[in-house]
């Protein structure tokens, strides 16, 4: 049944004409506190201006925030308490190189304070654009220097950035794309990062190091780390990524999430290059990876993200074989499979056998279970148009198995002492890898004869 149409209702004026009504006044006059009404400040309007800064001294941050939802007039005060030296030297705490982090005297750590103080200037400026919110906040935080990019001496020990980023996970919580853009663009008019990223891939990997790392920690800290939902962090890589060509998205890819040195935190590009890799080096970017690749990240297609990873791993050169496959196999299940079948479709079939074998080598040496290699590969001849192509394909896997293995005993056989263990054993993981791989092929197919 259609309601009646009511024509006797009050109009809420557009959202836009409330802004610009604010925005005519200057930030500054909601501060003067002579002109506002003190009806609104209940039981507070007896004490002086004064005493009731000293009352805010024994509130906690978090109820001061409650505090100042009350009224307009009480939340311009708490304004004006955070401007004043006293209000900074209670909330603006800067103790970020103190090994224990300790926090305010109620015990609370350095995150944990600074969430509060998020939360508390999202109350206060609740009514203000989200420009004039921005300019505002980063006028009361522009005096910690260990929340700026360059600004810390010892970035790899400061808990700076991390707090910066729980405050602005805290600020922005709930705010809608369009606001979040700005957000980051207002980050990078600050930081000058677009510039810095420039610097980073464009120059020689490793040349830049000092650079590289800061970088890396500010993109960690500040824009993912406190992100809970995937859905988050999706969106401020897509805004890092997308202003750049593929080349430049890769390897600012490695820069924030390849391996790095657990003494000096730089970046380790030759990791990948060098020899087998394990998980912990190759989680981070598989992670990021699949961020691009969920339906949630709107911004790339199956086909962005698979030649992204093609381009990744060939930074800065050609990655080892077993490294790569022990990337797609953290990338997942849909990855891999989409990556393979890419190149099942380009007719690529000797990359594509020598990728098999890879992966039924990594399963061997990380203890995943044979049967997932031989069922991926399973999956991949199904994307063959002929049987000729799939017999080729599989042709082409066991002359793969068979030139690795050779490959790997003339390593045994030709190699220098002290590279003998490592070599045999590599050969044995081959070896039983091979076995282990058609081990799996014949319980499938006596299966399906029984």
């Amino acid at each position: 049944m259609t309601s009646p149409i009511r024509t006797s209702y009050t109009l809420i004026p557009h959202q836009k004409y409330r802004r610009s009504c604010r925005h005519c006044n200057k930030f500054g006059n909601i501060l003067d506190t002579d002109s506002l009404s003190l009806s609104t400040l209940g039981n507070f309007k007896a004490l002086p201006l004064e005493i009731f800064q000293m009352v805010l001294e024994y509130i906690p941050v978090k109820d001061i925030s409650m505090l100042s939802m009350v009224s307009k007039t009480i939340s311009s005060r708490l304004i004006n308490y955070i401007s004043t030296p006293t209000g900074n030297k209670r909330l603006l705490l800067q103790d970020f190189h103190n090994s224990e982090q300790s926090g305010n005297r109620k015990g609370l750590s350095m995150q944990e304070h600074y969430r509060s103080l998020g939360l508390l200037l999202k109350r206060c400026t609740l009514l203000l654009p989200t420009k004039e919110r921005l300019k505002y906040i980063h006028k009361i935080l522009s005096e910690i220097s260990c929340f700026k990019l360059s600004g810390c001496s010892d970035p790899l020990h400061c808990s700076g950035l991390q707090c910066y980023g729980v405050f602005l996970q805290t600020l922005t919580a709930g705010w809608d794309e369009l606001e979040c853009h700005r957000v980051y663009n207002f980050l990078c008019e600050l930081s000058n990062l677009p510039r810095r990223m420039q610097t980073a891939v464009s120059s020689k990997p490793g040349s830049a190091r000092k650079l590289e790392l800061r970088i890396r920690i500010f993109c960690r800290s500040v824009l993912f780390n406190p992100w809970v939902h995937p859905s988050d962090s999706a969106f401020w890589l897509t805004r890092i990524l997308k202003p750049w060509p593929m080349v430049y998205q890769a390897r600012l890819l490695y820069i924030i999430f390849g391996p790095a040195s657990n003494l000096d935190g730089h970046v380790l590009w030759q990791k990948m290059t060098e020899g087998p890799t394990d998980e912990t080096s190759l989680k981070g970017l598989a992670d990021a990876i699949k961020l691009l690749y969920d339906p949630e990240a709107k911004e790339w297609t199956a086909d962005d993200v698979i030649s992204l990873v093609d381009e990744l791993a060939v930074v800065p050169q050609e990655w080892i074989m077993e490294n790569s496959a022990r990337f797609l196999i953290l990338c997942g299940n849909n990855i891999c499979f989409t990556f393979m079948a890419s190149k099942a479709v380009n007719g690529r079939a000797i990359d594509l056998a020598r990728m098999v074998v890879f992966l039924a080598l990594v399963c061997e040496k990380d203890l995943y279970c044979m049967d997932w290699s031989v069922k991926m590969m399973q999956k991949v001849c199904k994307v063959f148009n002929t049987s000729g192509e799939r017999n080729n394909f599989l042709q082409s896997v066991e002359n793969a198995f068979a030139h690795i293995v050779m490959d790997a005993l003339q390593s045994v056989i030709s190699g220098e002492h002290e590279e003998e263990d490592s070599s045999f054993l590599n050969l044995f993981h081959l070896v039983n890898a091979q076995a282990n791989f058609h081990k799996e092929i014949l319980y499938l197919t006596m299966s399906k004869n029984t």
